[in-house]
Formats: C-alpha cells, sequence, structure tokens
C-alpha cells in the first residue's frame, strides 16, 4: 500500500451531490467527482487490513456483503494514490466489464464491508471507481479491441441489460458471434430506461455500447423474441441462447380505484419520460407529465426515488413517498453488525431534492394504501391509507396489523407503483419451455446457469430475481463462462 498511515490522516471525503435547486432544473447528472488530489488521498485512507472484506463479495443476512463481481479494490485505491491511473484502469477492467455504471448506481456494498468501517467512515471506493473509468474515456485508454480470431460459434443474447451486456461482451472476447437481442428502440435495457439520465447519463450508456459493437458485438433493436422473432427460430440459428431478460414483471395493488386513470406502474413514468428525454427533450408529449400534480409515490427503493427525482425534475405541485415498512435506525443495530450491509436510515438525492423544495423529507413510513379516489372521467383524486403495527403481526396473515383510528385521506392527481418486481414476463420461457422456480424465475443452477434446454442459459434478474447491477454483471459474466465451456469443451473466461 502507497500510504500506512493515510486511514489515520485523512477523512472520508465522499463526492459531493450539485445542490438540489439547481439540478432540479436539469437533467444532468447530480454528482461531482472531487478532484485527482482528493481521490489519491481516500485512495491512501485504503487499510493494509490484511483480509480485504470489501472484494470478497457474497451474500450475508441476504444482502449483498463487499463486491460480488470481486473487484480488486485494494490495488486500484494504492494505483490511484500512487498517480498510476492507467494501471488502475486496467486492473479495474479485469473484474468489471463496465465500472462506469457501478460507479455510478450501484449502492456499494464494497463499502459497507470496508474494514475501516468497522471504526471509521469507509473509504470512497465507489467515486475512485468511477473516476478511474471516466478518466480511462476523456485520456482515450478505452479503446476497441475486438478478437484476433473467431471460433465459428453464434450466440444470441436476449436483453440488453447489464447481465446482457456482460455477457455479450465476455462471449465475444472469446472469439464467438454474438447478437443481442433488444425489444426496445436503445440497447441497454435497465441501464438504458429503468434509471434516469440525473442518475446515469445515457451518453455513458452509448459510449459503452458503441465500444461493444465495434468489437464485433451485434445488436438488433424493435426485436422481441416471441413475436419478431420466434424461439424455434431463435434456436435454430444460432449455437446456444442466453436470457437476460430481466425481472419487469411489477407488483400490483389490487385495491378499489387501482384502475382509475393516473394510477401508473413506476417503469411506466420511468421508461416514458427517459425515452421522451433522448427523442425530443419533452418536446413530443409522450411521457406522464407530473407538473403541477400532487403526487404520490408508493415504494420506497431505487425505483422508488428515482420516480421521486423525475416527478421533482418535472415540477410536480407536492411529493409524498408512502413505505409500508418501519423508519431504519439511524445506526447500526445490535443484529445488524459489520460486515453485513448497514440497514440504516439513508437520505438519497430524490428524498434531499423534495425536502430543499417542499421543505421536508417526502417518506411516511408505516402506511398502508387502502383505495384508491376519483372516478373514470376526472381520474385519481386522492388515496385513503391506515397506519400499521409491525410489533403486531397477525396470525396466519401480513407481519404487522393496522391501527385503527389511524385512517386518512391525501390528495392525489398521480400515483405511482414502485413496489418490486415479480419475475422475468414469460412469453420466451413458454416458447421455449424452459422450466421455472418457485418465484417464476428461469430455473438455472447459480454456478452452472443453465436451464432445463440444451444450450440455453440464464443469467442475471429473470434467474436470481429483481437483483443489484452489479449481480446482473457477475451473472453475466458466469453465464458466458459456462456458455463458452458448452461450445468449446473448456473455457478460459474468469
Amino acid at each position: 500500500m502507497g500510504k500506512p498511515t493515510g486511514f489515520m490522516e485523512y477523512t472520508r471525503e465522499a463526492a459531493p451531490y450539485r445542490d438540489p435547486a439547481a439540478r432540479l432544473g436539469d437533467w444532468n447528472e447530480f454528482v461531482q467527482l472531487p478532484v485527482v488530489e482528493d481521490l489519491a488521498r481516500q485512495g491512501a485512507r485504503c487499510m493494509d487490513c490484511g483480509v480485504p472484506f470489501c472484494h470478497t463479495g457474497g451474500l450475508m443476512a441476504n444482502m449483498a456483503s463487499g463486491c460480488p463481481i470481486n473487484n480488486l479494490i485494494p490495488e486500484w485505491n494504492d494505483l490511484v494514490y500512487n498517480d498510476r491511473w492507467r494501471d488502475a484502469l486496467d486492473r479495474l477492467h479485469e473484474t468489471n466489464n463496465f465500472p462506469e455504471f457501478t460507479g455510478r448506481v450501484c449502492p456499494a456494498p464494497c463499502e459497507g464491508a470496508c474494514v475501516l468501517g468497522i471504526t471509521d467512515p469507509p473509504v470512497t471506493i465507489k467515486n475512485i471507481e468511477q473516476a478511474i473509468v471516466d478518466r480511462g474515456f476523456d485520456e482515450g485508454w478505452v479503446e476497441p479491441s475486438p478478437p484476433g480470431e473467431r471460433t465459428g460459434k453464434t450466440i444470441a443474447v436476449v436483453g440488453s441489460g447489464p447481465a446482457g451486456l456482460a455477457c455479450a461482451d465476455q462471449l465475444n472476447r472469446a472469439g464467438h458471434s454474438v447478437t443481442v437481442f433488444e425489444r426496445h428502440d436503445r440497447i441497454g435495457g435497465l441501464l438504458m430506461y429503468g434509471i434516469p439520465n440525473m442518475k446515469l447519463e445515457k451518453t455513458v450508456v452509448q459510449r459503452r455500447v458503441d465500444l461493444l459493437e465495434a468489437e464485433g458485438v451485434a445488436f438488433r433493436v424493435n426485436t422481441e423474441i416471441g413475436i419478431d422473432v420466434s424461439a424455434d427460430d431463435l434456436r435454430n440459428d444460432h449455437d446456444a441462447i442466453v436470457l437476460c431478460v430481466g425481472a419487469t414483471r411489477p407488483r400490483d395493488l389490487p385495491v378499489p380505484g387501482r384502475d382509475l386513470p393516473g394510477v401508473h406502474f413506476a417503469m411506466e413514468f420511468l421508461h416514458g419520460n427517459t425515452r421522451s428525454l433522448l427523442d425530443s427533450e419533452h418536446a413530443d408529449g409522450n411521457y406522464i407529465d407530473a407538473r403541477g400534480k400532487n403526487v404520490i409515490v408508493i415504494g420506497g427503493g431505487d425505483t422508488g426515488t428515482d420516480c421521486i427525482g423525475t416527478a421533482m425534475r418535472l415540477g410536480c405541485k407536492s411529493l409524498v413517498n408512502f413505505e409500508i415498512v418501519p423508519r431504519p435506525p439511524d445506526e447500526r443495530a445490535e443484529n445488524n453488525p459489520w460486515p453485513q450491509w448497514p440497514r440504516v436510515f439513508r437520505v438519497d438525492y430524490g428524498h434531499a431534492e423534495a425536502a430543499a423544495a417542499f421543505g421536508d423529507d417526502p417518506r411516511e413510513f408505516c402506511i398502508e394504501t387502502l383505495e384508491f379516489t376519483g372516478d373514470a372521467e376526472t381520474g385519481l383524486t386522492g388515496l385513503k391509507t391506515i397506519e400499521v403495527d409491525w410489533s403486531r403481526p397477525q396470525e396466519n396473515g401480513p407481519p404487522f396489523s393496522r391501527i385503527e383510528g389511524t385512517e386518512r385521506e391525501w390528495e392525489a392527481d398521480l400515483a405511482f407503483l414502485a413496489m418490486g418486481f415479480l419475475g422475468p414476463e414469460q412469453l420466451i420461457g413458454d416458447q421455449l419451455g424452459v422450466e421455472t422456480d418457485a418465484r417464476s424465475n428461469f430455473q438455472a443452477e447459480y454456478g452452472q446457469f443453465t436451464t432445463s434446454l440444451e444450450g440455453v442459459f440464464s443469467a442475471g434478474d429473470c434467474r436470481r430475481g429483481q437483483s443489484l447491477v452489479v449481480w446482473a454483471i457477475n451473472e453475466g459474466r458466469g453465464a458466458a463462462r459456462e456458455c463458452d465451456r458448452y461450445l468449446m469443451g473448456e473455457s478460459r473466461l474468469p
């Protein structure tokens, strides 16, 4: 390590966010990366900890602990400290196909498992990761590197999200001819249309797609397997198939008034907004406009936060965020020890923006929606809710009880359902005849990624369920390795 005493000399200095009032006026990324000298100091904070839990990724308490793709974090932290940025980029790309994505949208389980984090704020690993790869693109160090020879094998990757792109990248490096099929009009899946531009600018996604294309990966957009191309034709035309279609079936809220105009799934809102932004800077009107509307977002995860940030930029009149779960504690609970992911109260970018505009954090905890109110002509006008008590679970029922006398009505013109996803859409699975597990995901053992059909593999959210971008990259790389082994008898892919 470059500076053995760095962790004692320097404090954590995370990349600041742009001022909320300023960033609400545009759709640009809200993170401002520190200057090189600040990042070098953060690299110096990386300890000679013996066992670097930051890159020993796995699951603890059902959540990621450490980096799922086993990024060589101490190595590139040291290289940044020593001003060896190009070497740092090489080490970063050893394990991560797309650090520009994870450096922006990953919740950084690596930082949650940082050994320094036992006593002090952890190293700003995520900021350093983004800075390395962004500098690599800026300096021209990231260049197309097509394989020297081709194997003659053809592979179809269905879905162009992080799992599909990682899988395609790895298989192309092995010399196979890879075609990625995407049902939408742009490549990127979740990265393109599921994550708003202010969190991940689409130029960042497109520059990686352009690089993959220059290296020989073929892309077919506006092509849905099962409709535009039959599953049988796909199998007949390729030596192998990898399903990376994501978990895109949203969890619904079947209460009275659900069908009223103004009640939408979160992805309807996010997808349409980003597409209109990219197509016309919202001039075409092909999006759900929250301007001047009272907005309620139901669900408190990343998707809910993205709905908040999007509604705020569109100029909503008011915003409330419902969470059915209790407010997390400010500090780790005794049953949540290091190196588990710390389940603590956080203020994400959307919450901060709503607080800056309206004076308070928009979240309401322990609240259940009972009914959407309004009529078919005027649309949604409000919601009826009740508070819940998680200390009194119901026998043979939900793990909470309703608190009588806490009923309340809320004014609302738009409501967005951001309560998670149930699994993949089944069109291609049904046509292929792929077996599914109890959660409706495509049945394939982790590490093998083989479905019930020979030559058909599965990776990412459609196999493991809704998860992190970094886990999708992990699975895309793993499926590529096993697909390569199936085609060639062995594989040198990591």
